[in-house]
């Protein structure tokens, strides 16, 4: 499934920031925790009965090398082989993209909110 994740970088770009003629704007940035990633993995086990395939965290394809922690989830459903959400850590938020439709489904403000908008399997984490 690796491989499929890379057809999905016009979904992966990073958010602009805008500076203003006064000073530098630091961003805070979400990114993916263990907590996160424990979540991720119920919520795919969960949820597989409901048509849910894989879900992967994945590399933004569209991060320089030297952005560790600036990753994307992946997630896979049984009736297509390309993906077909991604969400992935916008600024203070967490972007849910439809792959397949080329169309945002909204920003929340946790991961899990996200996950529970794609399959409401498990209840949302409120942090």
């Amino acid at each position: 499934m690796t491989q499929k994740a890379f057809r999905v970088v016009n979904h992966a770009q990073l958010p602009s920031v805008k500076t203003p003629a006064t000073g530098t704007v630091v961003p805070f940035r979400q990114k993916l925790l263990p907590r996160h990633q424990q979540y991720l993995a119920q919520w795919l086990q969960a949820s597989e009965k409901m048509g849910i395939l894989d879900a992967s965290i994945e590399n933004n394809p569209l991060s320089s090398k030297s952005a560790h922690n600036d990753q994307i989830v992946v997630i896979w459903v049984r009736e297509n082989a390309d993906p077909a959400y991604i969400i992935r850590p916008q600024g203070h938020v967490w972007c849910l993209i439809d792959c397949l439709r080329d169309n945002e489904l909204g920003r929340f403000t946790s991961l899990s909110m996200a996950l529970h908008t794609i399959r409401p399997v498990l209840p949302p984490l409120m942090s």
